[in-house]
């Protein structure tokens, strides 16, 4: 009994280390993408090297938000893995069939206004959170 605990609490500190960690490279993937969208016009004057360097900044800092996402989930225990990758899946295939569409929308003239990457990335991070929600009411 007392090794089945000891796994428990192993499992907790790992998932609480690898999510601190996510969360960190996450936050700092945001601060990258700011300063990437935000430096060249309000910090630098739009001089083509630090603009290039923003950018690939960004490239490198988001690559390793998706290592350390890739390391939260290989932490998790087989249903948590589930419902995560269940939901990833869900706002990738939301994602997909919406934004596709949301593009035909100005192509067919059916809005005026260019749809904007903002607003599917939006659409995929409700979704994401929604899955979550809904995966562990099913299986709480």
């Amino acid at each position: 009994m007392k090794e089945q605990v000891t796994e428990s609490n192993e499992l907790t500190c790992r998932i609480s280390k690898n999510t601190a960690n996510l969360a960190l490279w996450t936050g700092t993937w945001l601060a990258a993408t700011a300063l990437a969208a935000f430096g060249p016009k309000y910090l630098w004057d739009f001089n083509t090297l630090p603009t290039i360097l923003g950018i690939l900044a960004h490239l490198v800092i988001g690559f390793g938000m998706i290592a350390a996402n890739k390391r939260h989930l290989n932490g998790l225990d087989e249903l948590q893995q589930k419902i995560q990758l269940d939901a990833m899946a869900l706002a990738l295939g939301v994602g997909l069939v919406v934004g596709v569409s949301y593009e035909l929308l100005e192509d067919i003239r059916l809005i005026s206004f260019e749809p904007e990457i903002s607003h599917l990335i939006m659409l995929m991070a409700l979704t994401y959170i929604v899955g979550i929600i809904l995966g562990n009411r099913k299986y709480r």
